[in-house]
C-alpha cells in the first residue's frame, strides 16, 4: 500500500530528469500516472514520444498503470486534452504536477525577445493551462457536492526565488510561478483544493553542464543531486495526508526547508510627505536593520 493508492495523476515533462523521477516515485506509491512530454531539446525544439514511452514502459513492468500525453502544456486546448485523457482513461484527476521546463540563458544585453518569450511560454502558459483546466474539473465536483482531495504541485527554483546571473528570463518565469502558487492556494482552499510549490536543486538538462562540478555524479557514497532525491517531496505533497498549502518548499540531496519569500520589513512613518533629499538617510537606517539580501546565483 502507497501513500498515493488509486490516485490518478499528471506529470508534465515527465520524458527526463526531475519528472521521470517523479513519475516513477507516484507509480511506486500506487498512483495511475499520465507521463506527459513532448520530447523536445533543452531549448524547446523538437518532438519525440521516445522518453515518455520509456518511462511508462518503466512504470509497466513494475506492475503499475501509466499512458503516455505528447500534448503542448503551454497549448490551452493540448492542457485540456490531457486533462480530459486522465478523466477517460482512469476516470478521475488527482494531482497535477507542473515541471515542465525549458531554458535559453543569456546575459540581458544580449537576450532577445524570443529567446524571452519562449521561457515565459513554457514555465507560466505551461503551467497555467493545466492547472486551470484541471482547477475547472476539481471546482464541478466540488459545486456538485462530490469531496475533492485535489492537489497541484508546481515548479519554481533557487534562481526564481533568489535570482540567477545569465538567466533573467528563467529566473522571472520561476518567480512568477511561486508568486502564482500562493495566490491559487488562498483562491482554490474552499474547492478541497491544495497547490504547494518546489525550488529543487537536482542534477538535469538544465543544471549539469551550467553547474558541472556541483551536479557530477560522485565516484562513490550518497548522489545528493539524483533527481530521485527530490521526488518523495513531490509525492507527499500530491498525496491526500498533505494538508499544506501556499508553500515553497526547497529540497537538494536529504536536504528540506520552507522558503519564506517576501516578509513586509521594519516600517518608519514619518507622517507626512517626504521631501527627496530625506529619502536617503530613512532607506539607510532601514537597511541597517533588515536582514541580507540572499546573494543572487552566479554573482560575484
Amino acid at each position: 500500500m502507497g501513500i498515493c493508492d488509486g490516485r490518478v495523476v499528471i506529470i508534465t515533462g515527465a520524458g527526463r530528469g526531475l519528472g521521470r523521477a517523479h513519475a516513477l516515485a507516484f507509480a511506486a506509491e500506487g498512483a495511475k500516472v499520465i507521463v506527459n512530454d513532448v520530447g523536445a531539446s533543452l531549448t524547446g525544439e523538437g518532438h519525440d514520444i521516445s522518453p515518455a514511452a520509456e518511462v511508462v514502459a518503466t512504470i509497466k513492468a513494475m506492475g503499475g498503470e501509466a499512458v503516455i500525453n505528447d500534448d503542448d502544456v503551454s497549448d490551452w486546448d493540448g492542457a485540456g486534452r490531457m486533462v480530459q485523457q486522465a478523466i477517460d482513461t482512469f476516470g478521475r484527476l488527482d494531482t497535477l504536477v507542473c515541471n515542465a521546463g525549458i531554458v535559453r540563458d543569456r546575459m540581458i544585453v544580449n537576450m532577445s525577445v524570443d529567446e524571452w518569450d519562449a521561457v515565459m511560454k513554457v514555465h507560466l502558459r505551461g503551467m497555467f493551462c493545466p492547472v486551470r483546466h484541471a482547477v475547472d474539473y476539481w471546482r464541478a465536483m466540488s459545486k456538485a457536492g462530490t469531496p475533492v482531495e485535489a492537489r497541484i504541485i508546481t515548479t519554481s527554483s533557487g534562481a526564481g526565488l533568489f535570482g540567477s546571473v545569465s538567466q533573467a528570463n528563467y529566473s522571472a518565469a520561476k518567480a512568477g510561478i511561486a508568486s502564482f502558487t500562493i495566490v491559487s492556494a488562498a483562491e482554490l482552499e474552499r474547492y478541497g483544493i491544495k497547490i504547494n510549490g518546489i525550488a529543487p536543486s537536482a542534477r538535469s538538462r538544465m543544471t549539469q553542464d551550467a553547474f558541472a562540478e556541483m551536479m557530477k555524479k560522485p565516484d562513490s557514497g550518497f548522489d545528493a543531486m539524483d533527481p530521485a532525491n527530490v521526488s518523495p517531496v513531490v509525492v507527499w505533497l500530491g498525496s491526500s495526508v498533505c494538508e499544506i498549502s501556499g508553500r515553497m518548499f526547497e529540497t537538494s540531496g536529504g536536504e528540506l526547508s520552507v522558503a519564506d519569500g517576501w516578509q513586509h520589513g521594519q516600517v518608519f512613518n514619518k507622517g507626512a510627505r517626504y521631501e527627496a533629499a530625506e529619502v536617503g538617510a530613512v532607506i539607510t537606517d532601514l537597511l541597517r536593520e533588515a536582514p541580507a539580501a540572499a546573494p543572487v546565483y552566479g554573482a560575484n
